[in-house]
């Protein structure tokens, strides 16, 4: 109607009713973000970039609605006729009949409130249970073109045989995986596990990602064929992971689980339990690749000092010791100036002069009275097996765990099969999570909080604006409609409640808002000239029907790119663009039917009515 008159009066009619609608959808959506910005640990850092980024979208569409659009509408829009023929008549006449039969739903929706109100809390209800169904994970696992391959030899393995099961593992590669290998890069001597002639590293990097498609082509499904295949290698113990989600919070994707000792258990007692529980997880179908994040224990030359005989031939106990890591291990002594440069010296034995045990027999301490005692005199040596080293975590002996959570099952699910399995061991132990998976726990008990918190603010800033504690209610009621699609959406999916997910909510709760807005918005207007309640949400749900429509189609097809997205960062952008879509088609197809009941029942409850203006 507004475009048969003049465009310029059309365009202030319309800026006169929609402005507090855009000022309230902004508000809403900025307040839903605005306390993800004040999380901390590593999930604060992912939160603050998506808010920071959208509230500032936000304030500056805000701005462009209210100042240049209203000024282009008038330059360029210009009187229009009905369209009665073609594509845009057919679609006018049939969104006509869209509108009457919306009309007459939502008329009898108003006379049937206590069945819509019926209905609505088995949506809740629905809602609910999808969100405790949805497995819980941290993080996405990400295909980002590298596989790191672990491989470990038994203790007092040779040089030789680590060589040799490099060889296999570089072969296997550049052969069985060739269509997806770009380069390979070996070392010996290094793990994550340890340093050691029996351990070695291989870091491969695939092939682009538009090379490599298909599920059976992604790094994880290659990971998991190499651990599978090369795990058949004799006398080696070999997993392929791929890096962690995040860099620097772990080693690489899965779980960390810290073993830790209570009670004064000593270590060979907290090693027995974790065999047993590492036995126990191997067995679980919910887990896979655990494995103890250490090398074998290792010969070790043990020497037992008499120290009773040491101090009576004169000697300090100090002394012997120095002397022990001076010549067999190394001293730094000083510094001095070459040429112009700094240089270290460092004093240490010939090596020829520490090869084997009896070489322990050449070497003296000097006693109180500077004679020299041999280490034969009050020492002797004998071979044993023990760690490369000593892990403490939290201050108690512990030993490192990883693995990975199976096929078909989440992050969260694997961390609570590794609890349980913990818990049943035996008295004498404790466990914590370190690395990611410490963040993920950390994540899971913030997510109900954001939400909460975002919601409150919400609430607060629609009565600041409507000047009212009532009407608010029936916006915020509209929220477990579109929670329901994210939910839904995501689990059709086989998705997870990650950290990306919970972005994915939080848009959707500011986009149900805004649906909800656009119709009280107007209702109130209505009802604010003299119509009932009932006409005022009627004229209201009609009048906005088509922007809210338009809108939410508009919304989809910018996120829908995210949902099939492929590639790197994929599983990111998956996770937000199928809960925003999930959460927006039932916000939107739920809210137009239930928003004008809620508003009508908000405002009778709380408020008393007007006389109408039939």
């Amino acid at each position: 109607d507004y475009l048969q008159q003049c465009p310029r009066e059309a365009t202030e009619k319309s800026m006169g009713e929609i402005s507090g609608a855009l000022v309230a959808i902004a508000l809403v959506l900025s307040a839903v973000f605005l306390p993800m910005a004040f999380f901390g640990g590593s999930t604060g850092v992912i939160y603050r970039q998506f808010s920071v980024t959208i509230i500032s979208a936000m304030m500056l569409s805000v701005v462009v609605a209210l100042t240049l659009t209203p000024a282009l509408c008038g330059a360029l829009l210009s009187h229009s006729k009905p369209h009665t023929k073609g594509f845009f008549g057919a679609f006018n006449r049939l969104w006509g009949r869209t509108e009457a039969g919306y009309q007459r739903r939502v008329l009898g929706g108003l006379r049937r409130g206590a069945v819509m109100m019926g209905a609505y809390a088995l949506i809740c209800g629905a809602m609910a249970l999808a969100m405790w169904k949805l497995p819980g994970s941290f993080l996405p696992v990400e295909d980002q073109g590298e596989i790191m391959v672990q491989y470990t030899l038994p203790a007092g393995a040779t040089a030789v045989r680590t060589a040799e099961v490099r060889r296999q593992v570089t072969d296997w590669f550049l052969t069985k995986e060739k269509a997806n290998t770009d380069v390979i890069f070996t070392v010996d001597g290094f793990s994550f596990s340890g340093s050691g002639q029996n351990a070695g590293m291989a870091f491969v990097s695939l092939k682009n990602w538009s090379q490599r498609k298909g599920d059976d082509n992604t790094a994880q499904a290659i990971a998991l064929r190499a651990t599978k295949e090369l795990g058949t290698i004799r006398d080696a113990t070999l997993f392929a992971m791929t890096p962690p989600s995040v860099d620097g919070l772990g080693q690489s994707n899965g779980f960390t689980f810290e073993l830790m000792a209570s009670g004064g258990t000593d270590r060979d007692s907290l090693m027995k339990l974790r065999s047993q529980l590492l036995a126990a997880a191997n067995q679980s179908s919910e887990l896979q690749s655990v494995r103890a994040n250490d090398l074998p224990q290792m010969p070790q030359l043990q020497v037992d000092i008499d120290n009773n005989k040491a101090v009576s031939l004169g000697l300090s106990l100090s002394d012997v010791t120095d002397t022990l890591s001076s010549a067999w291990g190394g001293t730094y002594v000083n510094d001095f100036i070459d040429r112009g440069r700094v240089k270290k010296v460092y004093i240490q034995g010939e090596s020829d002069a520490r090869a084997v045990p009896s070489d322990l027999g050449k070497w003296f301490v000097r006693g109180s009275d500077n004679s020299m005692t041999p280490f034969s005199a009050f020492a002797t040596t004998h071979w044993q097996y023990g760690p490369e080293s000593l892990v403490r975590y939290n201050g108690s002996a512990a030993f490192e765990i990883q693995g990975e959570n199976a096929a078909g099952f989440s992050s969260g699910a694997a961390m609570d099969k590794m609890e349980k399995l913990a818990d049943s061991l035996p008295a004498g132990s404790t466990w914590a999570w370190s690395g990611i998976s410490l963040q993920e726990k950390l994540a899971s008990g913030q997510a109900m909080s954001l939400y909460a918190i975002s919601i409150l603010v919400v609430f607060l800033c629609l009565a600041a604006l409507y000047e009212s504690w009532s009407v608010p209610f029936s916006v915020i009621m509209v929220i477990p409609l579109g929670l329901l699609g994210a939910a839904l959406a995501a689990t059709l999916r086989g998705l997870s409640n990650d950290v990306y997910f919970q972005v994915a909510l939080l848009t959707t709760i500011g986009l149900s808002s805004k649906n909800a807005i656009l119709i009280v918005e107007f209702a109130e207007s209505a009802v604010d000239e003299g119509y009932s309640l009932s006409r005022a949400a009627i004229r209201a749900a009609q009048t906005r029907l088509r922007p809210i429509v338009m809108t939410s189609l508009a919304f989809i097809a910018g996120v829908l790119p995210l949902a099939i997205a492929t590639g790197a960062g994929a599983n990111s952008r998956v996770a937000i663009g199928t809960g925003i879509i999930g959460g927006t088609l039932t916000a939107t197809l739920l809210a137009v039917f239930f928003v004008p009941l809620f508003f009508v029942l908000v405002k009778r409850l709380f408020t008393r009515q007007r006389p109408s203006q039939e």
